[in-house]
């Protein structure tokens, strides 16, 4: 399956959205909150949201951020939510996704990408990643 990438645009929010409630499992996806931090993240310079389509239908998203960083000597990007549908997976959709958030990442000069994950350990390893520190949440 072939999948264009671009940046995510004020009218796939519904599409986002649709996606975006499986992902969470701490949380339940209040729809206004959603749209709030959608406008938000589409005009942040430090976010970045892609979305995956195919044939008309978007099928996944990566959302990150970039910040300064001093253990790393400079920017690095942080990996918030990754998402590709269910009838998508398996078919490079994610890899792409990946792969364009790296871009970013490095045409922004970072110098590392990090991320959390629970149940894609596999997935990531497959692409070059390392497992490097354990995460740890406080809910508020």
């Amino acid at each position: 399956m072939t999948a264009n990438i671009r940046l995510a645009q004020h009218t796939d929010a519904e599409a986002v959205l649709a996606l975006a409630k499986p992902f969470a499992t701490s949380f339940v996806v209040d729809e206004r909150a959603f749209h709030h931090a959608f406008s938000s993240l589409l005009a942040s310079p430090q976010a970045h949201l892609t979305v995956a389509e195919t044939a008309q239908q978007l099928v996944g998203y990566v959302l990150g951020f970039d910040h300064y960083t001093f253990f790393a000597n400079g920017r690095v990007a942080w990996v918030e939510e990754i998402m590709v549908s269910a009838a998508s997976r398996r078919q490079g959709i994610g890899q792409l996704l990946m792969q364009e958030f790296e871009a970013w990442a490095v045409a922004r000069g970072c110098k590392l990408v990090g991320l959390a994950t629970r149940r894609a350990a596999a997935f990531y390893q497959a692409l070059g990643y390392e497992e490097s520190a354990t995460y740890f949440r406080k809910i508020l």
